[in-house]
């Protein structure tokens, strides 16, 4: 069922791991997705050849999402180029991960996890409210993580990032609500994407309750749900999507 058929997707981080799999399933219910990046541009094509060889309408554009200015121009080119307004807005972009102790942890190491959690989502949600707010519906979907029920050790800078993400779903879903727009956090457990290549996932699944780590396909499906209809009264929330391993917030 295209149950986004005429819908304008924005998937930041588009061209790899999660969004990858986002975009593709979004583009499968019916939604044109416009796939962002910020350097792999042979990825970005890739991810939009996969959409478009299934059917689907996607377009790939670069934008650096921590600078507000090229934000504005994403949007704008978005409208431009598609003669619309973007409808659903996920935020799963992220940069490096990098585990360090407390000792050496610096304040830029943590502000190089707020710019991409707190600072992108921030420009982007004040570039796409004009569009929602006319139309009186939209749909955001911040994609969080499950350390923030966790709080992984020698991992305090991007735990500390990713839990701000949480209020501030929240402040947003209040204060956008009155206008049709749902805001939510979807929070993965460990997915093995590209980024882990290499990386042992047994150790992790072994104390999950349903004993497997995630799929890109189960965090995808998630975001479908929440960019749906069928999630029309659902806002504010931090959905744990991990099988189990953490029990609500």
């Amino acid at each position: 069922m295209r149950i986004l058929q005429g819908k304008i997707a924005l998937v930041t981080g588009g061209s790899r791991g999660l969004g990858k799999v986002i975009s593709a399933t979004l583009a499968e219910a019916g939604a044109t997705v416009i796939v962002n990046y910020a350097h792999n541009t042979a990825a970005a094509e890739e991810s939009v050849q996969t959409i478009t060889r299934a059917g689907g309408k996607a377009l790939v554009i670069q934008s650096d999402i921590t600078n507000e200015e090229a934000v504005q121009k994403l949007v704008q080119e978005v409208e431009e180029k598609l003669g619309g307004t973007i409808d659903i807005l996920v935020n799963n972009a992220t940069g490096p991960q990098p585990e360090l102790a407390i000792e050496e942890s610096s304040w830029e190491d943590y502000l190089d996890q707020l710019n991409f959690f707190v600072k992108a989502p921030l420009f982007l949600v004040k570039a796409v409210l004009p569009g929602m707010k006319e139309k009186g519906e939209g749909r955001i979907i911040n994609i969080g993580s499950e350390v923030i029920s966790l709080g992984n050790p020698h991992f305090s800078s991007y735990v500390t990032a990713k839990s701000a993400q949480l209020g501030m779903t929240r402040s947003w879903a209040n204060e956008l609500g009155p206008s049709g727009i749902t805001v939510n956090l979807l929070n993965p457990g460990f997915v093995p994407v590209e980024r882990h290549e290499g990386i042992d996932a047994s150790g992790y699944a072994k104390n999950v309750p349903l004993r497997r780590a995630g799929l890109p396909s189960d965090i995808a499906s998630t975001v479908l749900f929440l960019a749906s209809d069928q999630s029309k009264f659902i806002t504010g929330q931090a959905i744990a999507v991990n099988g189990g391993n953490t029990f609500g917030i």
